[in-house]
């Protein structure tokens, strides 16, 4: 039996993404068809399982409210409402607290109370936690380390009910991830060459990085 795939037949858009649709002539590497008691589990935990179901909910509402409306920063204010949340976490990397000041003031403005959390806190240089000096950035000058743990265990401490990421680093947003008590969201995926679109690199692949899928 082949490996599930999303991508070989439901990249073919004759097939019309068939899961979609609702019809049941799946092709043969579809996980819905070779993974049924995975996907029966999953459905059972949306209506069973009370943290779970707590947050489907809230999705399934800002979905429906605001599809094709609500840009993602609305999204995330509306679901934080949906959701019952009073206290917002915001872990944000250090080239985003402008962002990140306009963010806390618009949840501040809805009556939330909101914990920010810069990626930088500690102030340590990068060796002090076990990187090594030819790794950093500009080697031999202090270089401030991103401390995404610190950063959930400051949310954790303040019990915030829901917590979002600012542009953290790729690894550093998993470390905050593992380590917070509360549900996580991104709003901003870091993406530095695309001005935090990485969905541009996808949109260009046939132009500007056709060389990023065609070589090796």
């Amino acid at each position: 039996m082949p490996l599930p795939k999303c991508t070989e037949s439901c990249g073919n858009k004759s097939l019309n993404q068939i899961c979609y649709r609702g019809t049941k002539n799946f092709p043969q590497d579809c996980p819905t068809c070779q993974e049924p008691e995975i996907m029966e589990a999953a459905l059972t935990k949306y209506k069973n399982d009370a943290k779970v179901e707590k947050i489907f909910q809230a999705a399934a509402k800002v979905e429906s409210q605001g599809y094709c409306k609500w840009t993602r920063v609305q999204e995330s204010l509306e679901f934080a409402k949906l959701y019952g949340a009073r206290k917002i976490g915001i872990a944000s990397c250090v080239g985003l607290m402008t962002e990140t000041a306009l963010l806390v003031k618009l949840f501040e403005k809805n009556d939330f109370e909101v914990l920010s959390a810069c990626c930088k806190a500690g102030s340590f240089d990068k060796t002090e936690a076990g990187i090594a000096e030819n790794d950093k950035i500009r080697p031999s000058q202090f270089e401030a380390t991103c401390n995404p743990i610190a950063q959930a265990e400051l949310c954790n401490k303040f019990e915030t009910d829901f917590n979002f990421l600012m542009g953290l680093c790729i690894g550093h947003d998993s470390l905050f991830i593992m380590h917070s008590k509360a549900p996580v969201s991104y709003i901003v995926v870091k993406d530095r060459v695309t001005g935090h679109n990485p969905a541009a690199v996808f949109l260009t692949a046939g132009t500007y990085y056709r060389n990023l899928f065609e070589g090796k």
